[in-house]
């Protein structure tokens, strides 16, 4: 059976409604990566080194990194002499195996949960990334899957922060613990924490600040919060989720670097994917910081954040291909 066969088959055990949202979303990388490779492969029939230099360009364009690209044209040269193949177009399939590789990774993309109690999810990243949106799409979410939800409005610094996830709390029906705009981050966690434990929450999601105006550092404000949090809660945080913006491509995996160092972040959130033709900068991320990308946003609407998979990116790119085959086979048939 094909590589892109089964992949279908293995979609088609997930719901419509999530494909559709993969789809939708990365309808711009499917244009600036996928269907540039196709060009190529339609144009150069045969597979020389202007071949692999065209798809190094192609694939650097799309964000999937210098060093990640450099790896799998390797591996893509030791295919095509294992398999002996000598037809440019026998490596679209090949190339998708090796990018669901690239992006599955090692780490399991679930999200840690309490078993016993409370779950306390950390929000961390720069101003701007959609870490507030973020944090409300996701309580949107457990409540959708019958939990109870607290937000923590933690990010105190920013202008406009604490009403921004008041709104979003309003919007989903979710209360935000909060103290005045300036007040200290981690007295604000004290007492989210004091009341989701007393209320008996399942969730408690806290966003902090992505800088501070004044000279403290960011890092000891998020130790700080950190142990604030451990306190009440010894086994908490349960996920550090950095949130990362997609249209920022290598800027985002530098940013990444910096917080993730020294943050602890246990996953990243890669938001705006739907605004970019370089949604390569995923494989580049998973590849060089080795942590599991749990969510990615993929639209404007409620449920347009989903939880990474692999398979569902894979195919929402080659999902042209995959009904041009079809096609193709179904002709074949007929004859």
């Amino acid at each position: 059976m094909s590589f892109f066969k089964k992949l279908k088959e293995s979609i088609a055990k997930k719901t419509e409604a999530v494909t559709s949202v993969f789809k939708e979303g990365l309808e711009k990388t499917r244009k600036g990566l996928v269907e540039k490779v196709t060009d190529l492969i339609t144009r150069r029939k045969k597979i020389d080194e202007e071949f692999y230099e065209e798809l190094e360009e192609i694939l650097i364009g799309a964000d999937v990194g210098v060093t990640t690209v450099m790896n799998l044209i390797e591996d893509l040269r030791d295919e095509v002499r294992k398999r002996k193949i000598e037809e440019a177009a026998e490596l679209q399939p090949v190339l998708s195996e090796k990018l669901i590789e690239l992006l599955r990774g090692e780490q399991n993309n679930e999200l840690r949960m309490n078993p016993n109690g409370l779950t306390v999810i950390l929000f961390v990243g720069v101003n701007g990334v959609g870490k507030t949106t973020t944090i409300g799409k996701l309580a949107h979410r457990f409540k959708q899957e019958g939990k109870s939800v607290l937000m923590a409005a933690g990010d105190t610094f920013r202008a406009g922060a604490i009403e921004q996830l008041e709104v979003w709390g309003q919007r989903v029906g979710v209360e935000v613990i909060k103290q005045q705009a300036g007040s200290d981050p981690a007295a604000v966690m004290f007492d989210a924490v004091q009341a989701a434990k007393q209320r008996g929450v399942d969730v408690l999601l806290c966003d902090t600040a992505g800088r501070l105006q004044n000279k403290s550092n960011l890092m000891e404000e998020l130790n700080k919060i950190f142990r604030v949090i451990q306190r009440e809660v010894p086994d908490a945080p349960h996920e550090v989720l950095m949130v990362l913006d997609a249209t920022t491509g290598q800027n985002a995996l530098s940013q990444a670097k910096l917080f993730g160092e020294k943050s602890g972040v246990t996953g990243l959130v890669l938001t705006k994917l739907d605004g970019t033709a370089k949604g390569g900068i995923v494989v580049a991320i998973r590849q060089e910081l080795n942590l599991p990308v749990k969510f990615v946003g993929l639209g404007e609407k409620m449920d347009d954040l989903q939880q990474f998979d692999s398979e569902q990116f894979v195919h929402a790119l080659f999902a042209g291909i995959i009904q041009d085959q079809e096609k193709q086979e179904e002709q074949t048939e007929q004859v």
